[in-house]
């Protein structure tokens, strides 16, 4: 279970379950349902990139049932008391900084989240094989054409088009149906956005040959616990943090578009679509409090 895989399981939770406040989730049934079959459904979907054997398997499963373990008994409390603390803040005007504030929130949130599993990832690594190495670099080369799919379609306005989709249904997600006026300031921001595909598509890919070349040395080493783990951290910090400056500018300049971009759809919210956003936050405190204290 590499870094980037393990992280992008934990943080899609992680990110998934927080960023309520920020319009990522379904709905409220969604959280309890996903949640409780969380466990089996990250082994299958971590499997899907490393291929277990019949030795790793049971190990796997054993983590992931003791990381979930330990997230519902100390994570899920604190999810709860941001989605209770946005639910005053929700009904007033926003700037681009408190927008920017909440990524961070989350983005610390998720760095405990990760932290958490570290030990036994590395674990885990000390077992792989270089076929299963193999066997990741075959998984990212498609999940990149499914990236291609999502986000380079063949013509500008097909790309405009699914991104201003996307985002229309994560703000209804939350404020429920948008006016046309917010509809079009969507359109008008989504167009002006700063997001460059390819260059995320290459940050992407320089990440996963980083993350492969190390695994084929830590293999090849025979690597201790201290060195796996040691690794696994520099993993985490450049995704945090790219090492490549152009990307690092660019996704500073992304951020605090966003920032801006989120705080205008919000404060053109009106009073009705505030009042949804506080009902679906607080249904979705309520879920997370209910699983908080439920035995695993």
């Amino acid at each position: 279970m590499t870094m980037s895989i393990a992280m992008s399981a934990l943080s899609r939770l992680s990110a998934w379950i927080i960023a309520a406040c920020l319009v990522l989730l379904t709905g409220c049934s969604a959280i309890r349902f996903a949640y409780n079959q969380a466990p089996e459904l990250a082994y299958w979907w971590l499997d899907g990139y490393v291929d277990f054997s019949d030795q790793q398997g049971p190990a796997a499963r054993a983590a992931l049932v003791e990381w979930f373990r330990w997230h519902r008994a100390t994570q899920l409390g604190d999810y709860a008391g941001l989605l209770a603390a946005a639910q005053a803040q929700i009904v007033e005007d926003a700037s681009a900084t408190q927008v920017c504030r909440w990524l961070d929130d989350l983005r610390q949130r998720i760095e405990v989240a990760y932290e958490q599993g570290v030990p036994a990832l590395a674990e885990f690594v000390r077992t792989m094989r270089l076929e299963q190495v193999q066997h990741i670099e075959r998984r990212y080369q498609k999940a990149d054409e499914e990236f291609r799919r999502d986000f380079m379609q063949a013509t500008k306005a097909e790309r405009l088009e699914s991104s201003i989709q996307r985002t229309v249904s994560r703000a209804e997600t939350l404020y429920g149906r948008l006016e046309d006026a917010q509809r079009a300031l969507i359109g008008q921001s989504v167009a002006a956005s700063p997001f460059d595909a390819q260059l995320w598509l290459a940050e992407r890919q320089a990440r996963q040959q980083e993350i492969v070349s190390t695994l084929r040395a830590l293999i090849a080493e025979r690597a201790d616990a201290a060195r796996v783990q040691a690794a696994l951290r520099v993993f985490a910090a450049h995704a945090s943090r790219s090492p490549r400056q152009d990307y690092r500018q660019h996704v500073q300049r992304l951020t605090e578009y966003n920032c801006a971009f989120v705080a205008r759809l919000h404060n053109s919210s009106s009073a009705e679509q505030r009042r949804h956003g506080v009902e679906k936050l607080r249904s979705w405190e309520v879920d997370l409090r209910s699983l908080a204290a439920q035995r695993p």
